[in-house]
């Protein structure tokens, strides 16, 4: 999947730009009890889907640009991907407090942070 140049950027860019909580930020939302209870578990598994994703992102962020590798692109997209949809899928009214935010926040992106 080696990807032109070009598209490397952007896929960095759009990542950074979606994961907008910050290195500690992400590792203190990690130990909060709100971190724990949202997400996906696959069976045979104890940490839910999003969870996992967040330190996979923890580790991307701290590779350089030049030690990334296909699988590291592979999950930049696939965290681009469902930050945008549940993006989209914003519920009506306030999301401090939801499943929904907290479910973005364990993907590295926090909706109510500017």
């Amino acid at each position: 999947m080696h990807l032109h140049p070009d598209d490397a950027r952007a896929v960095r860019r759009e990542f950074a730009r979606l994961t907008n909580l910050t290195q500690a930020e992400l590792r203190a939302w990690l130990e909060t009890p709100q971190s724990k209870q949202v997400g996906m578990v696959r069976k045979g598994e104890h940490e839910s889907v999003g969870r996992q994703s967040a330190r996979r992102i923890l580790e991307i962020r701290d590779t350089p640009n030049d030690d990334l590798t296909d699988a590291d692109y592979a999950h930049m997209k696939k965290v681009i991907g469902y930050c945008r949809r549940h993006l989209a899928q914003r519920p009506w009214g306030e999301v401090a407090d939801t499943r929904w935010r907290y479910s973005l926040m364990n993907w590295g992106h926090d909706p109510l942070k500017r």
